[in-house]
């Protein structure tokens, strides 16, 4: 990995008049600006559909795409909708929010008028794309039809047992019966992948590269659950007895309480990991570089009692470690991962970091957190990691300035030599872009030096998160200029 830095920045957070980011314009005019400003990376989050929550990270598919990032004004462009048919619609009265439940209303209507103007089922295109990806659209969008058709109930309250339990023969029954809702599922897929390829060929003109989130983890209502429940620990009634978390720490006195299924590893073992290369396979379409989310899980993970009202119960169950990262980098030796390996580490976890030659992150707020007895100054990380300003789950750096510790927030002004002509965020920034890690990233937030309310995520919160969204004008020239000039400075220039 060379020395580069790159930028952190969710789709659904890109401006856009239809209430949320999409794949068109805004995304383009983004890498525009990533290139200007000598950034080579372009960090986004998870990118699948989202149900209850609106998380990234609890996704119903780990290999589908998420619909409501479709660029509308490429469809008008195509004669798939007209202009009045999305001008008529309330996607939300703030352009600085994404309005979820405004999005839930309306966007599935107008992607049905541009189904069927594409033909609906009699379209030659749609079949090509179906057959293509046939090895997890199928379940995917038998899934999803099944899904509305239960008036969006999690497929564990289905009232259909045959189909809740995904009997064969009752699989045939609803394949016929919601065939048109099926099409117009795999029609959305097909919408999202084009409109990916298409950007991600932009960018690689730009120079510019994507670096994707992987969840360790899928969740409970998902596809990847219902229809293959021998790749997770379930019950007889497919039905999880453990769910995963992580143990109570001086940040979280309870723990985290997940809620995801843990994996059958023997089961998935017997097969080559064939689950796992599948998806890995799925991101590697999608990206250039993959972030995969709690490393530490494959050494060994926090099992949690199903029922339990808190993390605090769990216990240490040994994961698969090289068996599954081993098989993984051999497999897909030409992409690139990142190892998030922060949170509670042990000398084995270490170990495996070490054995499977990936970098892993430092984040700069936990380099001066008190709380954190193993926390090390940016001096000393190692050259073969990643840099991060903050994560998804971490306040802007303004933000912290305030909410921190006043003594941690005062070593770090000392520590990087911050005053107030540059600002805090700045100074930030410009120390870990001096830092050795060879890649340094930042979200966007702390570029435009915003504070609490441009959070992206709170953990342990819900209902105020992933919601975001840059305003038309904030990336000027001036401070793609202003980037630029310090990434040169510092080595870090494409």
């Amino acid at each position: 990995m060379e020395r580069s830095s790159g930028i952190i920045l969710p789709i659904y957070s890109l401006p856009s008049p239809y209430g949320i980011g999409t794949l068109g314009k805004a995304a383009r005019e983004f890498i525009d600006f990533l290139s200007d400003a000598k950034q080579t990376w372009w960090q986004v989050l998870p990118v699948g559909p989202t149900s209850f929550g609106d998380s990234p990270y609890q996704s119903p598919s780990a290999f589908a795409g998420n619909p409501y990032f479709i660029d509308l004004d490429t469809l008008i462009d195509e004669g798939l909708l007209l202009a009045d048919e999305v001008d008529s619609v309330s996607w939300g009265s703030d352009p600085r929010l994404v309005d979820y439940a405004a999005l839930f209303r309306s966007r599935r209507s107008v992607l049905k008028r541009a189904y069927m103007r594409a033909g609906g089922l009699n379209s030659e295109r749609l079949w090509a794309f179906r057959n293509k990806n046939a090895a997890w659209l199928d379940e995917y969008a038998l899934y999803a039809a099944i899904k509305h058709h239960f008036c969006m109930a999690s497929w564990l309250e289905w009232h259909d047992v045959e189909a809740r339990l995904h009997k064969p023969e009752r699989m045939t029954y609803y394949r016929e019966l919601l065939a048109e809702t099926i099409g117009f599922e795999c029609f959305c897929q097909m919408l999202f992948f084009d409109q990916w390829d298409a950007m991600r060929a932009y960018a690689r003109e730009r120079g510019v590269q994507l670096i994707g989130d992987l969840p360790i983890y899928v969740a409970l209502d998902s596809c990847d659950v219902w229809a293959h429940p021998e790749q997770f620990l379930l019950d007889e009634q497919n039905l999880p007895r453990e769910v995963a978390g992580v143990p109570p720490d001086s940040f979280a006195p309870d723990g985290q309480l997940w809620g995801n299924p843990l994996y059958n590893y023997e089961a998935m073992q017997n097969d080559g990991f064939n689950w796992w290369i599948r998806r890995i396979g799925g991101a590697a379409r999608l990206y250039d570089m993959i972030r995969i989310d709690h490393f530490r899980g494959f050494e060994s993970y926090w099992a949690v009692p199903a029922h339990a009202r808190n993390a605090q119960d769990g216990r240490w169950v040994k994961g698969p470690g090289m068996r599954l990262v081993g098989t993984l980098t051999s497999w897909f030796s030409e992409l690139s991962f990142i190892a998030e390996d922060l949170g509670f580490s042990t000398p084995e976890v270490a170990a495996l970091l070490r054995e499977s030659g990936l970098p892993g992150m430092n984040v700069l707020q936990f380099a001066f957190d008190s709380r954190d007895s193993d926390g090390c100054l940016p001096h000393s990380f190692d050259m073969h990691s990643v840099c991060y300003t903050g994560t998804h789950d971490n306040a802007p750096i303004v933000a912290w300035q305030t909410e921190a510790d006043p003594s941690d927030v005062e070593l770090a002004r000392q520590y990087f030599g911050i005053n107030d002509q540059e600002g805090f965020a700045w100074g930030c920034i410009r120390g870990g872009m001096t830092s050795p890690s060879n890649l340094f990233v930042a979200q966007m937030q702390d570029y435009l030096e915003l504070g609490s309310d441009a959070r992206t995520n709170t953990p342990g919160t819900l209902g105020q998160n992933w919601r975001w969204r840059l305003e038309e004008g904030q990336l000027s020239p001036e401070l793609a200029s202003r980037i630029a000039t310090m990434t040169r400075l510092y080595g870090r220039s494409r």
